[in-house]
């Protein structure tokens, strides 16, 4: 038999199949999904999720021409396969291939790019006001899942739209699987009432009649309205949401394509703001990513018939080594709070919630409130500690500075997926936490070379009292050093010499060091010039001292880092050799250009920002003070480029 899905090049595709040709699609849809991913890794559990949802949206309305906005977007896998792009799928954030989210720029589907939470329903709000005011008829869908709920923003969003009275449909995914007894049979009764067009033709021409009536009008309205409100409260989850001015129905089960059609059906002659609220199990169909739909969330390559992870390395990621030193450190230290914005499992403090329950706090995806909830801690005397994706970390820009650096609170920063993360692409890179915390007065800002050192800093970080410590440090496996059982206190803005040499001078910020070292060996062996190799440590309370020991010996000196060049540590040391007039420098600063960078391998991303051992040789022979060296020790170099 045919598959159904081979079939599909657009939803238009879908519209002639009947109810059971969409559940077998949805099924085919599932195993695609699943097998690809297992080959590529990806962002599994949240896009098996709303494979149903998602059929029946494109079934239902006219997509393109009708809006859909997703917010996170790392749930959209079965979106993109059924918007014409199922044979690029296996190219799903590979270099070059397919996002793992909406991307403007890859489909006229894709109605607005997205790759942070709870900003769906703002955007979905402006795209229908400018639908008003261009005199357009179209829908627009909001699709939020309950995580993303719990983000202020998202209730900004409401409180807005829901006031205006304007036609958008706002979609709750709810798949917490921590529903009250209450959501059963006479839920969803009342559920089929509120959504027949009989009952709302009823309710409407009740409401136009009691308000023809001059005295008992808007008693009996009053009246009206609370019975509803009553009723609803005390059966569904949805009287917020009518206070919010939007019409709710739910819940409902979210995997039910007849159903859903039914209820869609009816949503879409809905004018005004609507809220359908819906239940869905997060893995939906693969048992393995239904037990552990944490795992499932986002993960690398695995094994399809038994859901094993296909990688087990032994060196542990600098995540890990966090999550185990935060934990030693707190057995010696009660003061010692962990904090983290629904990324438990993410940012490595599972184990410390675990032994730690009454000094752990996930405050779900709030970050903003997670950084001004650490400055009252730390006000109080204790050491809270906000471990926080990088990429995450700038929506709580106006807190760190207000709540915390402004009053010199000894708030400690730990800053998950520093740098180039790879395969989530530019909504995930952290290449900007360098440059919008070094403007911050009162901020010290630490990156180590390796996973010991990263030890290191979070033990100083947490004996500092005299203002906010950020430690960044990247996604992925540290060094394979052996990691030391003693703590070591770093001297505070001072530099490491790794390596003295006489000829170049490379100032590495955190790991690059290991790129830079390796260039330094090449430019040794080739052509005999050593070089003086340091390790940065401090993008921030930079080390002056060493900058000046640098300029007596050196002519050519070069910064790496793994940021964005404006604003960046090679502008700090840049303005130091600048306002000290050492003209006789040749500075090269190497980093992430003006740019954002797209998805892919960790190793392809470095080389193609010119931060690899070559991209750093590159730098150098490019350099004045390379091609003036004797010829007799370039002559190979430039053969080379002429042949």
């Amino acid at each position: 038999m045919e598959s159904l899905l081979s079939q599909v090049d657009s939803p238009a595709d879908i519209r002639a199949f009947d109810v059971p040709m969409l559940a077998r699609l949805a099924k085919e849809l599932r195993e695609f999904i699943i097998s690809t991913v297992a080959n590529t890794g990806g962002h599994l559990a949240p896009s098996l999720g709303v494979i149903e949802l998602t059929i029946v949206l494109h079934y239902i309305f006219d997509t393109p021409r009708d809006k859909i906005i997703w917010d996170v977007g790392h749930q959209t896998y079965a979106h993109k396969i059924l918007t014409g792009r199922r044979d690029l799928f296996p190219t799903i954030r590979q270099y070059k291939g397919l996002s793992g989210f909406p991307n403007r720029a890859e489909s006229e589907y894709d109605a607005f790019g997205v790759g942070h939470a709870s900003t769906s329903i703002s955007t979905a709000f402006g795209i229908a006001c400018a639908r008003d005011l261009k005199n357009e008829d179209y829908k627009v869908l909001s699709i939020i899942g309950d995580g993303a709920l719990t983000g202020g923003l998202a209730y900004e969003g409401l409180n807005n739209a829901g006031a205006s009275n304007r036609d958008i449909v706002v979609i709750l995914n709810d798949n917490s699987m921590s529903i009250s007894p209450n959501v059963g049979a006479i839920s969803k009764y009342l559920t089929s009432i509120i959504a027949n067009p009989l009952y709302n033709r009823i309710k409407n021409d009740v409401w136009d009649m009691t308000g023809k009536l001059d005295n008992m009008g808007p008693l009996i309205r009053r009246i009206i309205r609370r019975i509803e409100e009553s009723l609803k409260a005390f059966i569904t989850p949805g009287i917020l949401f009518e206070r919010l001015g939007f019409r709710y129905l739910g819940p409902v089960d979210g995997h039910n394509i007849a159903g859903l059609i039914h209820l869609f059906r009816e949503v879409k002659k809905f004018k005004g703001p609507v809220l359908v609220h819906l239940l869905t199990k997060k893995g939906k169909g693969y048992a393995p990513a239904e037990k552990n739909a944490s795992i499932f969330h986002g993960l690398g390559r695995f094994d399809r018939m038994t859901g094993a992870l296909c990688t087990k390395e032994s060196t542990p990621t600098y995540t890990q080594v966090f999550g185990q030193s935060i934990i030693e450190l707190a057995k010696a230290d009660e003061k010692i709070i962990a904090i983290t914005a629904a990324m438990q499992l993410g940012t490595g403090l599972s184990r410390f919630a675990e032994l730690f329950p009454q000094r752990f706090f996930d405050v779900g995806i709030a970050e903003g409130h997670a950084v001004s909830f650490a400055a009252g801690l730390a006000s109080q005397g204790l050491k809270p500690v906000c471990a926080i994706y990088s990429s995450f970390l700038q929506r709580a820009y106006d807190m760190i500075i207000h709540d915390v650096a402004l009053q010199r609170l000894p708030v400690v920063f730990a800053i998950d997926r520093a740098g180039l993360v790879g395969d989530d692409g530019p909504t995930h890179h952290g290449a900007f936490d360098i440059a919008f915390l070094r403007a911050i007065p009162n901020m010290t800002i630490m990156a180590p070379k390796d996973e010991q050192e990263l030890r290191h800093m979070l033990y100083t970080a947490l004996q500092f009292r005299d203002g906010p410590v950020a430690i960044r440090y990247p996604r992925g496996l540290g060094q394979g050093v052996g990691l030391a059982s003693q703590y070591e206190k770093l001297p505070m803005g001072v530099a490491e010499v790794v390596q003295q040499g006489r000829d170049i001078a490379i100032i590495a910020l955190g790991p690059l060091l290991h790129q830079a070292r390796a260039a330094a060996a090449v430019l040794r062996e080739k052509y005999g010039l050593v070089v003086t190799l340091v390790n940065a440590r401090f993008a921030k309370s930079i080390d002056t001292e060493m900058l000046t020991r640098v300029a007596k010996k050196h002519t050519l000196v070069l910064t790496i880092e793994d940021g964005v060049l404006q604003g960046g540590f090679g502008s700090e040391v840049a303005a130091f050799y600048t306002d000290r007039r050492y003209r006789h420098i040749e500075l090269h600063c190497l980093g992430i250009a003006d740019s954002f960078v797209e998805h892919g391998k960790p190793s392809i991303l470095y080389e193609l920002c010119g931060l690899s051992r070559d991209g750093i040789l590159q730098k150098v022979y490019s350099s004045d003070f390379f091609q003036n060296l004797p010829i007799q020790m370039t002559d190979i170099y430039k053969h080379s480029r002429a042949s």
